[in-house]
């Protein structure tokens, strides 16, 4: 892992709700001008699910892989045990909401098939070698989720 990684790591498995929070709230300020990427080369998006125990709206900015009509995102978590709980949420209510600058619609969320998992996730991590990193510290599967877009 090169030095960048590194310290994108440690500040990503150290900090996370702080720079979160602090990343949604610059996106959404600036309608995606600012932050548009995580310092990776994938392009970032906010997703809104609904909780799933709140029925509340839950907004998280997360990497995003165009993929033709869809796209997808990863549920790592950075590699720790659980799921992330916006993928929890998702999984209760596919129905979500996205915001790529400053267009927001809607989309419907699903796990990729093993097939797509196998064809994604080599473009994934290398569009943001952490994936692989995450993928060692962690036994459990990570999802891989693609969202297709609602047109109004």
């Amino acid at each position: 892992m090169n030095p960048w990684h590194r310290l994108r790591y440690l500040v990503s498995s150290r900090g996370p709700l702080l720079t979160f929070r602090l990343h949604r709230a610059v996106y959404r300020l600036s309608g995606g001008r600012l932050l548009s990427t995580s310092g990776s080369a994938m392009p970032v998006l906010l997703l809104t699910t609904t909780g799933r125990k709140t029925g509340q709206p839950r907004t998280w900015p997360l990497n995003y892989l165009p993929d033709g009509d869809t796209l997808v995102i990863v549920a790592s978590n950075r590699g720790h045990p659980p799921h992330p709980a916006w993928y929890l949420n998702l999984t209760a209510q596919p129905a979500v909401r996205i915001q790529r600058g400053s267009k927001t619609q809607q989309a419907m969320a699903r796990l990729a098939t093993p097939e797509e998992r196998a064809r994604l996730w080599p473009q994934l991590v290398r569009l943001e070698p952490l994936y692989a990193q995450y993928e060692r510290d962690t036994t459990r599967a990570i999802p891989v989720v693609v969202l297709s877009p609602q047109t109004a």
